[in-house]
């Protein structure tokens, strides 16, 4: 087998205006809260990991859990001094969205607040279209 030989070209550019880079998932401060303090009751974990699973009538479900590394394809969102992971399957998903976590009477939960859903079906799951 002989190898390839790939040439490339470096250039600089300076007349293009840099764009910000959308984060992949922002966190409101009652999330940060919330996963500080399940975090504080489990040290020997370093975050969370979000990943998407197929549920549902139309498709996707956000799911959550504890984790003591960071996978290596996980996407590593750090805001306030916690660590969020995202799983490269859901990554694409969760580009741009805003988790939060809500209280009321009856229920506690994260939330998760993204502009990629085009809606859901009536029992709660999302779908892209």
């Amino acid at each position: 087998m002989s190898a390839s030989l790939v040439r490339a070209t470096v250039r600089a550019v300076s007349k293009r205006k840099l764009q910000p880079i959308r984060a992949a998932l922002t966190l409101t401060p009652a999330a940060v809260n919330k996963i500080k303090q399940l975090l504080k009751d489990k040290p020997e974990n370093v975050g969370l990991k979000v990943g998407v699973r197929t549920r549902g009538c139309n498709g996707l479900s956000y799911t959550l859990e504890y984790t003591k590394t960071k996978g290596e394809s996980d996407e590593e969102v750090v805001q306030d001094g916690i660590r969020v992971f995202i799983e490269k399957k859901a990554q694409l998903t969760l580009l741009g969205t805003e988790m939060d976590y809500v209280e009321d009477k009856l229920s506690s939960e994260f939330v998760f607040n993204n502009p990629n859903i085009k809606g859901t079906c009536g029992c709660g799951e999302s779908f892209n279209i």
